[in-house]
């Protein structure tokens, strides 16, 4: 989902500014650059920047400033963990904002609600089921992937109507018509492509997913 930053008043950018900010200097600080330095790796990181801003071109205007896409942060997250897919998603959603597909000033709401915040709970939801789940592909697939990408896109789509509500911005018999109604056939998409992807880079490269162990979740199953 992205927001176009005419729908706040501008006090919201600072809001905005401070998780955004503190999100990316970590990910600059914590980025595996002995992973980045490998040129195959490097193709791939690059290669998942360009999806990424093909993927949010495909979008459908909810309300006037309200767009919604298919995220796949949750898949980009477990390939590259919170570092690099937070910097990742950032370049694309800048690029998003270049070619003229949002405004600038709706750069700050749709890094945290697009990116900063799906890659964090992401990170969340993985150290859980590490923790916690049997170690296997299916549950690796199911829960972290899955089940992550609709339960993401659930959570980020209720805050946004909330925060939306809060401020006056669009009137409740509107948000509830064109978008809380289509929520469910959203969410759905969101988890399959998710699962999906993830599925088939665990069984084809393996190495793609930084997330992923085979010696963890394979051998000896």
């Amino acid at each position: 989902m992205e927001l176009s930053g005419s729908l706040f008043h501008p006090v919201w950018q600072a809001v905005f500014a401070l998780p955004v900010g503190l999100a990316l200097w970590y990910a600059v600080r914590w980025a595996d650059r002995a992973r980045l330095r490998d040129r195959n790796q490097q193709h791939v990181w690059l290669g998942t920047i360009v999806f990424l801003f093909f993927l949010w071109n495909m979008r459908v205007e909810i309300e006037p400033g309200f767009w919604w896409h298919l995220s796949a942060m949750v898949v980009v997250t477990l390939m590259w963990r919170w570092s690099l897919a937070v910097l990742a998603g950032s370049i694309a959603q800048s690029a998003v904002a270049a070619v003229g597909l949002n405004d600038w000033s709706g750069l700050l709401p749709s890094l945290f609600l697009g990116v900063v915040l799906p890659a964090s709970l992401t990170q969340v939801i993985l150290g859980l089921t590490r923790a916690y789940a049997p170690k296997h592909f299916f549950v690796y697939v199911l829960v972290n992937a899955f089940l992550a990408g609709g339960f993401i896109f659930l959570f980020t789509a209720f805050l946004v109507v909330g925060g939306l509500l809060a401020l006056g911005v669009y009137p409740w018999h509107e948000l509830k018509q064109n978008f809380l109604f289509l929520v469910p056939m959203m969410a759905f998409p969101e988890s399959m492509l998710n699962g999906w992807l993830a599925a088939i880079v665990v069984a084809y490269k393996p190495h793609w997913i930084g997330s992923f162990d085979d010696e963890e979740y394979l051998r000896g199953k």
